[in-house]
This record gives C-alpha cells, structure tokens and sequence, in this order.
C-alpha cells in the first residue's frame, strides 16, 4: 500500500486528472527512463504469467480439498479494509470481545501456497523484491492475475489464507496467546475506508458493532504505542486507517516474537536504527523553529520521539509536512536483517518484522515461508540485503517520478488519488489542481 492512500472520500468523489496524449507520452517515457536507471521489472515473463495462469484454475475444487487440513473460519465474522481503488485485497480481520480480552484474528492472503521456491513465479518475487507504487502506475511484485484472485481477499467467496489470531490483555494490551496457522475464510464484506468511517458512526449498520469493537482496540493500542515511545508521523489518521493499522501492526509483532522467541530461527527482521543524539537534538531544533509550533519543556528532556509526537499534536496542519521532514532527514533506513537485535527504533519495538503483505514484499513472503515450513533459505542474508536494496531503489523512483510530474504542473497526490485521464482537447486537460 502507498503511503500516498486518499483519505476518506477524495477519489471517491472526484474524478481523474485530466491530460493530453503529449503529457501522458511524456510521463510513459519517464517512467521507463527510471525503470532501466534503477532495473526495475515491468512486465512479467511468458512462463511467469503462465504459471500464474494455471494457478487460478480450479480454484473452488482446490480449496475444499484444502479444508481438512486448516481451520475452518468461514462462519467467523471477516471483513477487509482498503482504498476505494483497491486492486487486491490481502488482509482481512476479525473481532470478539471475552471475559478480560480481546481476541483479533487478522487473515492473510496464503500467497505462499500458491507461490514456492520451485516457481518461477517465487524466482521472478526474488528478483523484484517488492512491489512500486508511482502515481496512478504500480509496477507489481507478484502477477496480477494471481494477486487479484486466488491471493485477494474478496466477499462472500472461500479463501485460503493463514491467520494470526491474538488473545489480547484487556488491562495490558499484552499477549496472552498467539496461535497462527493455516484456513479457510469467507469474508463477510469489503469496506472502503468511508464505508468503515460511515459504520463507526452508525453501529447498527451491518458490521458497525465489530468495528466499533475493533476501533476500541486499535485506539487503546495507538495510545499505548505513543506513550511507550513509539514515533506517530501522521497523527490525525481517521478512524477506518488506525483500525487496519494497528491490527497489522500487532499481527507483525506476533509473528516475529514467535519465530524469535519461541522458535529461535532466522527470518527476515525489519531493524530501524537510531539517529545520534546530535541529530536528534538538530531534528528537534528545527521543529521548534517552525512557526506556530511549540515542543513542551516536559518533552526536551524525555525521549525525542515523545517529543516530535508532542509537537505534531498542537502543530497547525500546515507544518505537519516541514515536521516530518526535519525528522525524516536525520532517520536512517530501516533494513531486514536475519536477526532483529537492535529494534526498530521508530516503531520503538524490540522484534519486528513483517508478515501482513506478502502481495507486495518479499519480506513478508519469505517469512510466511519460515512460519508455516519451518524452512529458513540458505541464502537468508542476501535476501535481506536485496529486499533492503531493492526498497531503497524503489522509493527513490517513486520521489524522483513525483518531482517529475511536478515539474509538468500535475499535483502527485491528486495524480496518486484519482487517476489519469487522457483526452485530445487541450482545454478540457486540467494539468494543476
């Protein structure tokens, strides 16, 4: 998922950005410029696309001769969140309120009983190492013919997938039991984030009480992370985003607890160094020197990351962007790597890693590998630093191509958002918005 999601409504109620054919032709050729600088894979092999082809094939028969061997969720009550323009849906969730817990399932696409070591399709994942998300052009990990069926979580029909299911601690927000294995679910609906925002306001709407239920947690989850220290970059998310975040946040920390703790076995850990005291105290400076915004004398001397959460807080809307780059620019990237010691700094967790995404990273493939085989790659240690590479190139692409159309007089968020339209009229082509 980009980090450039619409909020609530705006590609909902908009329509495209308009532009003429010369426009579009020169974007095309940016775009493949940045392809080959930075060896990024568009279209997929023939034996690929085969593969993935007769993947879809027989579907409904494969999964009931699945059943025996999962747990069968498919009268739990399951929905999924995304955008509006969602191509896949790779997550859904699940909720139920017990004497002194909550209990969260979180299903993920079973991508890896579809793509294995022994397909190209798993080779051709290797090479592109996670999906690239430019303004209205998405450059996939995984075929989309794949992705969009069999791998998507879509109502009302059987899918394979392999569930994380937490008892949570009413009073701690702890772990009282992670179990995560292989089903079978029918997802209920599939909410967008305004349907989401629409049934938190009205609970007897079908699913509104589970998502109230849900939102009770995330919140008291999104809370607790902030208090202990955790970096919140964006904090006026609406409801429907802190939901699925903090869900799979949690779902994250579940699994690479298991696999570390419980297991003791290499996987792909997400590690995020942290920043020098100098360059915190530089990062915090040029916070306090935007105007309208203030970092309380209580937040200097505590932990920078409560501070930077403080000042973002009372922050004016228009300084949220100058905040978050002044920390951005003294962070270091984040990496996998085959052990997770050192943390995650902004996310201020010991273990982390992740699991809830493996349509678009590899990462996340790999360690639905590790958790269900048992079967850590020999070559463990150059994914890692491929899959760090390879997210790295991507992101520079993706900047590189938002300046681009920037420089065209095309707003990348509203692009991002709503879509391209081309049309032969020059007039009718609305290039800024």
């Amino acid at each position: 998922m980009s980090d450039d999601e619409p909020k609530p409504g705006s590609a909902e109620d908009q329509g495209p950005v308009t532009i003429t054919p010369e426009l579009a032709d020169r974007l095309a050729a940016k775009r493949e410029e940045l392809f080959e600088e930075f060896e990024i894979r568009d279209g997929f092999p023939s034996e690929v696309i085969r593969e993935a082809e007769a993947r879809t094939e027989d579907v409904y028969d494969e999964i009931e001769a699945e059943i025996d061997e999962r747990r069968d969720l498919r009268d739990l009550t399951t929905w999924t969140t995304d955008p509006v323009d969602a191509q896949d849906f790779d997550d859904a969730i699940s909720i139920e309120r017990e004497e002194g817990a909550y209990r969260l399932w979180v299903h993920i696409a079973d991508v890896t009983h579809y793509v294995t070591p022994d397909t190209a399709m798993w080779e051709e994942a290797v090479e592109r190492a996670n999906t690239v998300y430019l303004p209205d052009y998405t450059i996939h990990m995984l075929p989309p013919v794949l992705a969009e069926t069999v791998c998507s979580l879509v109502p009302r029909e059987d899918r394979l997938a392999h569930t994380v299911e937490m008892e949570i601690d009413d009073e701690t927000l702890s772990f009282e039991d992670i179990d995560i294995y292989k089903s079978v679910i029918n997802s209920d609906e599939r909410l967008t984030y305004k349907q989401c925002e629409e049934r938190l306001e009205d609970p007897t709407l079908p699913l509104g009480e589970e998502n109230e239920l849900a939102f009770e947690l995330a919140d008291r989850l999104h809370e607790q992370r902030k208090e202990d220290g955790s970096l919140v970059l964006n904090p006026r998310r609406d409801r429907a985003h802190t939901i699925i975040e903090e869900s799979m946040l949690k779902a994250n920390k579940a699994v690479t607890h298991t696999l570390m703790w419980d297991r003791g076995v290499e996987a792909m850990y997400r590690v995020h160094p942290q920043p020098t005291p100098d360059q915190w105290s530089k990062a915090l400076q040029e916070i306090q020197e935007l105007d309208g915004v203030s970092i309380p004398g209580s937040a200097w001397g505590d932990d920078p990351r409560k501070a930077v959460n403080a000042a973002l807080e009372t922050a004016p809307d228009r300084q949220l962007n100058k905040i978050q780059r002044a920390v951005l620019k003294v962070m270091p990237r984040a990496k996998y790597m085959n052990d997770p010691f050192g943390g995650h700094h902004a996310l201020n967790f010991d273990i982390y890693g992740h699991f809830t995404s493996p349509i678009r990273r590899l990462s996340d493939t790999i360690n639905h590998w590790i958790v269900h085989e048992n079967d850590v790659p020999e070559n463990l240690l150059e994914l890692c630093d491929h899959a760090s590479d390879k997210q790295k190139d991507g992101e520079t692409a993706e900047r590189l191509y938002k300046q681009f159309l920037q420089e065209q007089g095309l707003d990348p968020h509203a692009v991002n958002n709503r879509g391209i339209e081309v049309v032969e009229d020059a007039e009718e082509a609305k290039h800024t918005v």
